[in-house]
């Protein structure tokens, strides 16, 4: 095996605090350098569509440290503009896949660490939702986390602009830098819910958006 990816897989293993699904994952993976390759071998791309792939421990599948990667890439690409189109900040859905909530809200307390309003809803919502919500808060972009029509073991994180479509290619190519900037997905900054939810930096909106029109 790759010396990189034993290497990969060790500091994995070796960092505090892992969630208890993907310390189980790193030990399945122990004994296993097909899957090891697979998982430390490469990273997550990411392009207009976003990026999706299988849940899991590693920089090729989804987790809560490349979840955070990505959205470090989309507050830092929004650290660029303006104050006030900054401040409109982001809306962000989720599905009823595993992890999906929890993705949503690393993705808002990420956002929250660059002090980016977030406006998460407090339930599982459609795609199109997502789309309507963007438009109806006059938020800068939004984020879904799903996979569409993948198979259960997958997740993704699509972002759209402010017109509630996928982000145009240049945004998308833009926020694709700073993402791959941002190697060490151990060292991304996050604030508690907690706090940003007292602060008002981040929002749960539910029926008040669902009886918009």
């Amino acid at each position: 095996m790759n010396d990189n990816i034993e290497h990969a897989y060790q500091e994995w293993s070796k960092q505090p605090n892992l969630p208890e699904n993907i310390v189980l994952d790193l030990k399945k993976l122990q004994n296993d350098p097909k899957q090891q390759e697979d998982a430390f071998g490469t990273s997550l791309s990411f392009g207009t569509a976003g990026m999706r792939g299988i849940l899991g421990a590693g920089t090729n599948r989804m987790n809560i440290y490349t979840v955070r990667q990505a959205a470090e890439g989309l507050a830092s690409f929004m650290d660029t503009l303006d104050e006030a189109t900054r401040k409109r900040g982001v809306a962000i859905s989720f599905d009823s896949r595993y992890h999906s909530k929890e993705f949503a809200h690393e993705s808002a307390k990420v956002l929250g660490y660059h002090n980016i309003p977030t406006f998460v809803f407090d339930d599982i919502r459609p795609t199109p939702e997502l789309s309507f919500a963007v438009r109806h808060l006059h938020t800068y972009a939004g984020i879904m986390i799903t996979a569409s029509h993948n198979p259960k073991q997958y997740n993704g994180f699509k972002i759209y602009g402010e017109d509630g479509g996928q982000m145009p290619p240049k945004e998308s190519d833009l926020i694709t830098s700073y993402i791959r900037k941002h190697s060490d997905l151990f060292a991304i900054q996050v604030k508690l819910e907690q706090e940003l939810r007292e602060s008002k930096v981040m929002k749960l909106i539910g029926e008040d958006v669902d009886i918009a029109t």
